[in-house]
């Protein structure tokens, strides 16, 4: 068997978070390249990606992080007079962005295989239920590709949102051969001790341990997941288990190409504890 790569792309990173629907184009054929040259030097790649402006805007709107809410009132809107309705175009926004992931992918040669979580998973955080089992067998020139996305829970909640975070913890940890899980965020070159708008240079958590604390910029206002805090603790869980986690600058080529071939590049490793 090849050895494994597990590879988160940002929300942030693919689409502009302040425009609703909007993905860039440019990052994600870079990524793309990134992910074919590791594929072509004897690696096979798992891709998730999270929703950006595809998913946290609409979301929010209709709170559909907290479950189904029938006593709750919500404005009215033209596109949705349910959470229901804004569940299915949700889920069809998300189509829609994975649509752009997978022409990316295409474009450099390699053929997705897409997993749409709300088919085959259910329940959220790492625990969810569903089996990783159609995500095993990797045929060369093949790319299995999944995302966030809002699927069924169980009890009163009746549905929730599986963050692409909690997706990589398990494709990390059950499938065989996984080696590392990189995360690729936009903006910055890794976890910060300052907050991204004043930090320089020194200010990069080369090694990042859960007793360290690092200050990222999450947008609770359409984030509906755990931003940057969530993809630190997951990665220290993942770390744990004896998998090789970084975050690295997905703006940056090279850097992404580095951190999927397990070279050192600038970033931050994430470990358990030092």
């Amino acid at each position: 068997m090849r050895e494994r790569v597990v590879i988160k792309w940002g929300g942030g990173l693919i689409t502009d978070k302040s425009k609703l629907c909007t993905p860039n184009l440019s990052v994600l054929q870079n990524l793309a390249e990134a992910v074919s040259t590791c594929c072509k030097q004897g690696f096979d790649v798992l891709l998730v990606h999270g929703a950006g402006s595809y998913g946290h805007l609409r979301a929010k709107q209709w709170m559909l992080q907290q479950g189904y809410l029938p006593e709750h009132t919500f404005p009215p809107s033209e596109e949705c007079s349910t959470q229901y309705d804004a569940l299915e175009l949700v889920r069809k926004e998300m189509l829609e962005l994975n649509q752009h992931v997978c022409d990316s992918l295409r474009q450099v040669g390699l053929e997705p295989q897409i997993h749409p979580p709300h088919i085959w998973a259910k329940n959220t955080g790492i625990d969810f239920h569903g089996d990783l089992g159609r995500f095993e067998h990797q045929e060369a020139g093949k790319i299995h590709v999944t995302f966030g996305d809002v699927v069924d829970v169980d009890g009163d909640a009746k549905f929730g949102i599986l963050s692409g975070d909690d997706l990589v913890v398990r494709l990390a940890l059950e499938l065989p051969d996984v080696r590392r899980l990189v995360f690729a965020i936009g903006g910055v070159d890794g976890l910060l001790r300052v907050p991204p708008e004043i930090a320089v240079e020194s200010d990069l958590i080369e090694v990042w341990s859960p007793d360290i604390q690092f200050e990222g910029t999450h947008h609770s206002d359409i984030d509906v997941t755990g931003g940057i805090g969530l993809k630190a603790a997951r990665g220290a869980y993942v770390a744990e288990k004896g998998i090789h986690v970084f975050m690295v600058n997905g703006d940056i080529q090279e850097r992404v190409l580095g951190a999927l071939l397990g070279k050192s590049v600038r970033g931050t490793e994430v470990v358990h504890k030092k």
